[in-house]
């Protein structure tokens, strides 16, 4: 019980991380970036405001990552991005010799979620952007 418990709080850790990546990478401040600002000010970098870089993922998470990155996209003219296409799925957990498949295809569900939120944002940006232009 412990061990899951262990395991689960390590999935939500990585997954908080992965989140606080991308949304740094978004808004450009990497982490040399922030030591440079920190440096700049005269502050001392708070490592909790320390953004992640791609070094602080394990390499399981790192190739899910690469993996999302791989797999083509679905697309909809009017929907925007529909979600990757998983047909050469396994091929990467083959390559990557993945043998928690569970956790592997939680991570690519949640990226997937992640770039169909964002592609969903950015379509409703530009169509509020284009009403107000009338």
């Amino acid at each position: 019980m412990i061990l899951t418990t262990f395991v689960q709080d390590q999935r939500t850790e990585a997954t908080k991380r992965l989140d606080k990546f991308f949304k740094q990478a978004a808004s450009k401040m990497t982490r040399d970036r922030y030591f440079e600002m920190c440096e700049q000010l005269g502050k001392e970098p708070v490592e909790s405001e320390i953004p992640p870089g791609w070094e602080d993922f394990p390499s399981f998470v790192q190739e899910a990552i690469n993996t999302f990155n791989s797999l083509g996209d679905r697309m909809d003219s009017d929907m925007g991005f529909m979600g990757k296409d998983y047909t050469n799925l396994p091929y990467y957990l083959e390559l990557y010799e993945v043998t928690d498949k569970e956790y592997f295809l939680d991570l690519l569900g949640w990226l997937d979620s992640r770039a169909i939120s964002d592609s969903r944002a950015a379509i409703q940006r530009e169509h509020d952007k284009a009403k107000r232009k009338r």
